[in-house]
């Protein structure tokens, strides 16, 4: 119940973002061409990406909802992560990209329209605040890499917006035109940044590495503590989304157990994962002459 609530929540506040980024990122837009402000064209770049991250996100969320089927026996919640990806890798291109424009302004900076450029900045800024408010009240930034993926972009935009607003003070003040492309440099790095780390997360993930919050070693002694556990092997630990961590093993346990006993243990191993973060457990329980130690990740090589 706790999982669907959180899920309702980050569609609601996905909605509400993507609404109100996508209504300004059209102002932003034709505001940048008619001031000729690389600073206010790259904001709303990112506030372009932002749109379809939200949107891209939205969509994951509502396919993520989908039941299990014999042909996809997870669900559909993988597409949380595809989404996360997508949205790291169009940070990525998009800095990227805004680099190479401020490089060519650097040898020849346009003229800009500093007070049409500074007022809509201090509204984008204003726009991008409230939606990262919106974001961080409501939804789930730190446990579902969907939502951080889309939350980065709007930071990403903040910081766009900070930056076009310090351009156009220096320009106006000082009339240094090589500010507006230094702060999309500045921003643009940042943004390369954010975008690396989502991509990053989102390929481990799909790579099944291991939860960044799991103790592989805390967890095998967990296990192997609890009574009736000789040792384990073939143990698999990733997630299959944000916030839902899986675990397989093969444990091995004494000849004389009935099925009963067994399935007591599994209770509190069960039980005791689920306090560590893994809700999805499946455990093989053998006997010491079934036990083979040619199997992959045997407790040997853990």
């Amino acid at each position: 119940m706790g999982h669907n609530h959180t899920e309702g929540a980050n569609k609601k506040v996905l909605l509400i973002s993507f609404i109100m980024i996508t209504g300004y990122m059209m102002i932003e837009a034709i505001g940048g061409f008619l001031t000729n402000s690389l600073a206010l064209l790259s904001d709303a770049g990112h506030m372009l990406s932002d749109s379809i991250s939200l949107m891209v996100a939205l969509i994951a969320f509502t396919l993520a909802g989908k039941k299990a089927n014999h042909n996809k026996t997870f669900g559909y919640k993988r597409f949380e992560i595809l989404a996360a990806m997508i949205n790291g890798v169009a940070l990525i291109l998009i800095s990227l990209y805004i680099i190479y424009e401020a490089i060519v302004r650097f040898s020849h900076p346009p003229e800009v329209s500093t007070t049409g450029m500074l007022i809509i900045s201090i509204i984008g800024l204003i726009v991008n605040v409230l939606v990262a408010w919106i974001m961080l009240r409501g939804g789930d930034t730190e446990g579902n890499l969907n939502i951080r993926g889309a939350y980065l972009h709007v930071i990403s935009d903040m910081l766009g917006s900070v930056g076009a607003i310090l351009a156009a003070v220096l320009i106006i003040f000082f009339g240094w035109g090589w500010a507006d492309p230094l702060a999309s440099v500045i921003v643009a790095i940042l943004v390369l940044r954010s975008g690396y780390n989502v991509t990053k997360d989102s390929i481990h993930v799909l790579m099944e590495g291991t939860p960044e919050n799991i103790d592989v070693i805390d967890i095998i002694h967990t296990i192997e503590e609890t009574e009736g556990i000789q040792n384990i092997h073939d143990l698999h630990i990733w997630s299959i989304t944000s916030g839902l961590n899986a675990l397989s093993c093969h444990a091995v346990v004494a000849d004389q157990l009935t099925i009963s006993e067994s399935e007591n243990i599994l209770r509190k191993i069960e039980h005791k994962l689920e306090h560590k973060g893994i809700t999805h457990v499946t455990i093989q329980m053998e006997t010491k002459a079934n036990h083979h130690d040619n199997t992959i990740l045997c407790q040997a090589k853990i």
